[in-house]
């Protein structure tokens, strides 16, 4: 058939902005809990678990053993395949053993943000109708054991197993941590106690039966608007997720991963907890939660070789004044990940604390997290400046606001597609349906930019992006550039009202301890270097942001403070 002449004049496209990781390396394809006892074989005497302020250090065997023990405990209480558990603490070994018992048994773990007060932990119970609920007795100034009686008054009056609430009538079990005991719940460490004979055969019996694609956890996303919603995940999804998170750090068995983030994340039970367990490697716990100094001192007392964190830990502790006397050369990886990692901050972690091969990940809740990586290979100024390459076995393009796949080079919102896609959000079909289309395509709500390389830089939400009279502004870029300034340690810029332009940008600035900056300096600096209209209208220096438990800044609120002081907040 003769070609037209349209297409004999056609010019040569862009390459679209698409790219697949392939992989020689096939995905696993067996469960968590078979998986963990595979690993505690080959590596039953290396150390699993390291967490030092507990008096724990558990070898892989010791580990496995523990789990199956509480898996046929949970079990024993009448709980069956399916059915979902709560966990409401701070990071402890019993949330490892958490993690991997309820897997081992069929169950559903559900995460709890340690910072949930009544109505959350209530809205959260009743969401996903947990049978179920570990608790800490408190973390910092928040009493669980109050908070848990205030919600089922019932459980005072009640025997341990035999709750009857009017509010959550699916809630049978609580069971609590620590040596105290509580009327109507049950002791943790109890549980730990050696099952008899039949309550093994039954946990060995139904193991057989669990499948990969089962749902194995519910992550509730923070939500910028609205209730929170609970991403469901399956053993497929994360053991797999964690396997080639791994393998991007080239993570082995003498590896020592020191995790301050939070477990009731992906980034520490996902990222820190299955990386570690899926090459055999020691998951270490520096505390109950992230302190820069006990981070320091644990690397340093444990000879740690990998380091996780989120932007703002890495500069606490780079700005920690006993920075300098601690011993951080055994560190080489680690992952810096949670929120945009500035190119600047990424530069001194690995100038200065000895983590050459450091990645960057990203990623979200929905995806198990991570769709992209950096390599521990890549030249430093793509570590720095990129969020790496695909990840294995999946797919991402970018796209316009139409839909169409946009050119490599060019902005467009980031869609992800393959085996770590949510099972959707747990009974809320239509939010399922607005997140994951038809062709299970996921979309992250994320402005992103693919180069030639497959690289990919992510420069903004849609949401975040700031349209000033007509003129589309990235905060990310200018955030990127405002680091270079010596005198800003951390720095987020929001959108706030304005009655000509419709928004103006405002940049929200912690000056460095010890100094001190004012507007005219910050505006000086920016003057001839970025286009005049992208030069913060607004310029706020603040103590603190708004911040997740998991150090994810709140910009929606950070926006709402800032809109508020200003006098331009809007009904």
């Amino acid at each position: 058939m003769p070609q037209t002449s349209a297409v004999l004049n056609s010019q040569p496209t862009e390459p679209p902005s698409y790219v697949h990781g392939a992989h020689d390396v096939p995905l696993i394809g067996v469960t968590i809990g078979r998986f963990l006892a595979d690993i505690a074989a080959r590596h039953q005497d290396n150390e699993a678990l390291v967490v030092p302020h507990q008096g724990v250090r558990w070898t892989y065997a010791e580990l496995d053993a523990r789990v199956s023990r509480l898996a046929a405990r949970l079990l024993a209480l009448g709980l069956q395949p399916g059915d979902r558990v709560g966990i409401w603490s701070q990071n402890c070994a019993e949330w490892v053993l958490v993690q991997f018992a309820t897997a081992r048994a069929g169950l559903v773990l559900v995460n709890i943000n340690p910072a949930y007060r009544r109505s959350e932990l209530e809205y959260v119970l009743g969401k996903v109708q947990c049978a179920a609920l570990i608790l800490a007795p408190s973390f910092k100034a928040s009493d669980y054991l109050a908070i848990v009686n205030a919600v089922v008054p019932e459980l005072r009056h009640s025997s341990p197993g035999q709750l009857q609430a009017d509010k959550l009538p699916q809630l049978r079990h609580v069971i609590r941590l620590g040596a105290e005991r509580t009327p109507g719940m049950h002791n943790f460490d109890e549980l730990l106690a050696l099952p008899d004979a039949q309550q093994q055969a039954a946990l060995a019996a139904l193991e057989a039966t669990l499948q990969f694609d089962d749902a194995v956890n519910i992550q509730f996303t923070s939500g910028t608007t609205g209730a929170p919603k609970g991403a469901t995940l399956t053993h497929h999804n994360i053991l797999n997720n964690g396997f080639f998170v791994g393998e991007a750090m080239r993570l082995t068995e003498r590896d020592r991963l020191c995790i301050p983030v939070p477990l009731y994340h992906c980034f520490g039970m996902v990222l820190g907890n299955l990386a570690c367990v899926t090459h055999g490697a020691t998951m270490v716990f520096p505390g109950e939660s992230f302190e820069p100094a006990a981070v320091l001192a644990t690397v340093q007392a444990e000879r740690c070789t990998g380091l996780h964190g989120v932007p703002t830990m890495f500069i606490g502790m780079l700005d920690h004044p006993d920075f300098a006397s601690y011993d951080l050369s055994t560190l080489r990886t680690g992952i810096m990940a949670g929120s945009p990692c500035p190119a600047e901050v990424m530069s001194r972690v690995i100038e200065r604390m000895h983590l050459t091969e450091i990645t960057i990940a990203y990623g979200m809740t929905e995806t198990s997290p991570v769709s992209f990586q950096s390599s521990v290979d890549d030249p430093v100024h793509l570590r720095v400046s990129t969020i790496g390459r695909v990840h294995p076995h999946l797919e991402v393009k970018i796209v316009d606001g139409d839909g169409r796949i946009v050119p490599r080079g060019v902005k467009g919102e980031l869609l992800t597609r393959g085996y770590s896609v949510m099972l959707g959000y747990w009974g809320d079909e239509e939010q399922t349906r607005d997140t994951i289309d038809a062709a299970r395509w996921l979309h992250t709500g994320d402005l992103a930019v693919l180069d030639a390389q497959g690289f990919a830089s992510i420069v903004g939400r849609a949401k975040d992006m700031v349209i000033r009279g007509g003129e589309n502004i990235y905060p990310r870029e200018i955030e990127e550039f405002l680091y270079r300034h010596p005198k800003v340690q951390d720095v987020q810029c929001v959108g706030v009202p304005d009655a000509k332009y419709g928004e103006e940008l405002c940049a929200c600035i912690i000056v460095r301890p010890g100094m001190t900056a004012d507007e005219d300096e910050i505006r000086a600096f920016c003057q001839d270097q970025i286009a005049r209209y992208k030069i913060p209208r607004y310029i706020r220096f603040v103590p603190a942001f708004p911040m997740t438990v998991t150090g994810k800044i709140q910009k929606y609120l950070l926006r709402q403070q800032v809109a508020t002081d200003l006098g331009l907040a809007q009904d």
